[in-house]
């Protein structure tokens, strides 16, 4: 028993915690922070003031994973963010392709506490900050609403990935809230004052069919007219959770102080809404369901943005503008929406899209003002414009990530944030991220300890495209269509496709590129054909003459055509797609981008893939074939397709395909990275789409490791993951080293793709 005497106060417990650095938030920013710095060495303290760890993406809101490849409904092709938000999105559609986000906590939670390194403090809110002096924070006070312990933690580097910027905005760290006027910035799409300066929060609900009637009696404080929402018609049985996104409000207001009062107004949308699908007989396939689950807290979208040395503007993001401080990457639209949210007479949202994914600086992510605080998530330094891209999770993640590596850096070193803008460390802050699979735009890994550098490089058998059998679907030509290949400089090598033509008629074929490299916009024509077309099934010669001035993807362009029908192949092949100008209106994607104003914005078309188990290459034959997926793309620096396949691709006539490292003398290895083909397309939603696959049927699943006397030293099976890091206990003592790629995964209509190997690097240590 504890029994103590009546006294005038009492303090709270309070520990004391030490780390080199204190992540301040658990979304997907700082979760991803905080694993990066971890996985790098440092200790890492992770306090997160709500009981789950993701943030928006969450159970507790339960919004989906996005970033630079947009429901694939841009032009951003292989675009999916890299390190360690690619491997929670590949174990999510692993173990979770249904999209349960109860799941998808489980997994951020295991990630997490499987890190030695990690101290993590959930339900645990950060509410004072110390300084030594006007630009150095010393520690954060927290406290556990479940334990009554306040926590004292102390470090010499904090990074606030908490959306509102708490710690920041303590340390009295510069912010704007709000649009910056147009010219500031020169940016043509700053909003006017009657569309507003913020975005606003959303709160979502899940529905399900009971099979038997359910009533609803709404609460007393719902919404009664529906008929204030101005689009209150487009609410079907059908939608639930982040589908009805623009269930938005609080743009008027203080998005952090006045949280609350804006998630009320919310709950009062959300239970008229449930109301009017439920009771206004408009909606009879309603009868026998119930609301399953109501968002308690509301997503937030905007808030405080914290100014760094550097503020992302929109022409970085249109222009692509080359930034030689690059550490991430960001590809979604510039996506602002109106104020007034839901109960605007304005579309939800007015996107823009660029024609590529662009850099995001270093210094964007960390405070001009205070020396040791590094900024992750929505907060970073950007415009209002910009923020409307920089701001979606997939980026925010991957941003975290570059400010983890970053703090790892810095704590070697002993340095703050803005000491690793001097070159050389800027080159190996680079360097490092590329090693974790952290994508750089223009930047290639170039890894002087890397043993396979000093490798000669071998295969059982390289892939020479020169066909796609015509052994798939037969299609009709209702939307335009294309053919991605990659080709190298010099003559444009003969096709011949296949066609069906239900009257004669005339085809119309264009050879397209982009008119940037490393874009997949086909925004340039080479060459258009004009052929004519007997009723019937026939081989059709593409007779181009184009000479390509430099490597890249051509887009052989088939123009809609009612009257023809386009024979596909069941071949898929790491690095080579087809893309369809169709519509995506989920993103702002009606064909093509043609803005009505001088918003400073480009003009062109969409042309993206189709979801398997569709989006078959469009069948074809080659001549020459195109040799382009030999070995020595596993140490070109670069680990997904971007102007070319940059991957080596076994002949799909190879039983058993292996590549071969080998050295003049005996090499001590250690450590051996692999990088396989998981589909950087793919943009792996982890919440309500479905997904028909728990893993990339471009994968290698199953391969064996063998030394220079053909002996197994390593071997796994079912691999789904990008990224495979192989420790041996005991170094290995070898001149060679074999990877036989045993399986791929798949199913029957998808076993057909060739075992693949983007990259693999061995080390001393």
């Amino acid at each position: 028993m504890i029994r103590e005497q009546a006294v005038d106060s009492r303090p709270l417990k309070t520990v004391r915690h030490e780390a080199d650095l204190v992540v301040i938030g658990g979304g997907l920013s700082g979760v991803c922070c905080a694993i990066t710095a971890a996985r790098a060495g440092i200790r890492v303290t992770l306090v997160q003031d709500r009981p789950v760890l993701g943030g928006n993406a969450s159970s507790e809101v339960r919004l989906w994973v996005l970033g630079a490849t947009s429901h694939m409904g841009n032009n951003n092709r292989w675009a999916r963010e890299g390190g360690v938000i690619d491997e929670i999105l590949l174990d999510n559609l692993y173990r979770n392709p249904e999209g349960n986000p109860l799941i998808l906590d489980t997994i951020l939670l295991e990630k997490v506490i499987a890190e030695p390194y990690i101290k993590l403090f959930l339900n645990t809110a950060v509410y004072d900050v110390a300084k030594a002096d006007a630009t150095t924070i010393t520690s954060v006070k927290a406290f556990c609403s479940q334990n009554s312990t306040q926590y004292d933690l102390v470090a010499p580097l904090f990074c606030d990935a908490s959306g509102d910027g708490v710690v920041a905005f303590q340390a009295g760290a510069a912010f704007r809230m709000g649009a910056e006027p147009q010219a500031e910035f020169d940016e043509k799409f700053a909003p006017s004052a009657e569309y507003g300066e913020l975005l606003g929060h959303s709160l979502y609900f899940y529905t399900k069919d009971t099979g038997k009637p359910v009533r609803f009696i709404p609460p007393s404080y719902a919404l009664q007219d529906i008929t204030k929402i101005p689009r209150y018609r487009r609410f079907t049985a059908k939608e639930q959770g982040c589908q009805l996104w623009w269930l938005e409000y609080g743009g008027r207001l203080d998005t952090v102080h006045d949280t609350e009062a804006i998630k009320w107004e919310l709950w009062k949308v959300v239970y008229g809404v449930w109301n009017y699908i439920k009771n206004s007989g408009q909606f009879p396939e309603a009868e026998t369901m119930t609301l399953e689950w109501v968002g308690q807290i509301p997503g937030k979208r905007e808030s405080r943005r914290f100014e760094g040395d550097y503020i992302l503007r929109q022409q970085d993001i249109v222009e692509q503008r080359t930034q030689p401080d690059a550490v991430a990457f960001g590809g979604w639209s510039i996506d602002l929406h109106p104020a007034d949210g839901v109960f605007s007479e304005k579309p939800g949202c007015n996107q823009w899209h660029s024609k590529g994914i662009y850099g995001i600086p270093y210094r964007c992510y960390y405070s001009r003002n205070v020396s040791n605080l590094f900024l992750a998530g929505r907060i970073i330094s950007a415009s209002h414009v910009a923020f409307g891209s920089s701001r979606v999770m997939g980026t925010s993640a991957h941003g975290g990530q570059a400010v983890g590596m970053a703090a790892a850096l810095c704590t070697r070193n002993g340095l703050h944030p803005r000491g690793l803008n001097e070159p050389a460390r800027m080159q190996e802050l680079q360097r490092e991220l590329l090693k974790t699979g952290q994508h750089l735009p223009g930047i290639l890994l170039h890894d002087q300890a890397d043993l396979a550098r000093q490798a000669t490089l071998s295969a059982s058998s390289e892939l020479v495209l020169n066909q796609l059998p015509p052994d798939g679907p037969l299609q009709p030509l209702t939307s335009s269509s294309a053919q991605m290949l990659p080709v190298p400089a010099g003559p444009m090598p003969q096709l011949t496709v296949f066609v069906t033509a239900d009257q004669d008629t005339e085809l119309t074929v264009e050879l397209r590129q982009s008119s940037r490299a490393d874009n997949h916009t086909p925004d340039v024509t080479l060459e258009t054909l004009t052929l004519v077309l007997k009723k019937g099934k026939q081989e059709l010669k593409l007779p181009f003459t184009a000479t390509i001035a430099e490597p890249c993807y051509v887009f052989v362009t088939f123009l809609k055509n009612e009257h023809v029908q386009l024979q596909y192949s069941q071949l898929r092949v790491t690095g080579v797609l087809s893309v369809f100008n169709k519509t995506n209106p989920a993103v702002s994607n009606y064909g093509k981008q043609e803005p009505t104003e001088d918003i400073g914005v480009d003009t062109f078309e969409f042309w993206c893939p189709e979801r398997r188990p569709k989006g078959h290459n469009i069948a074809m034959r080659i001549e020459p074939g195109l040799s382009l997926f030999g070995v020595e793309n596993l140490r070109n620096g670069i680990q997904r397709p971007t102007n070319q396949p940059n991957a080596y691709v076994a002949d799909p006539a190879d039983p058993n395909p292996t590549v071969t490292l080998t050295w003049p003398v005996t090499q001590r290895i250690s450590r051996v990275e692999l990088c396989f083909d998981s589909d950087f397309d793919h943009p792996m939603e982890t919440v309500l789409m479905t997904h028909p696959e728990t893993a990339s049927p471009f994968c290698v699943s199953d391969y064996v490791l063998c030394n220079d006397r053909r002996e197994q030293v390593f071997s796994t099976t079912n691999n789904y993951q990008s990224r495979n890091t192989i420790r041996f206990d005991t170094p290995l003592q070898t001149s060679s080293l074999t990877v036989h790629l045993k399986g791929v995964n798949g199913d029957a209509q998808t076993k057909s793709a060739p075992a693949a190997l983007l990259e693999i690097r061995c080390y001393e240590e």
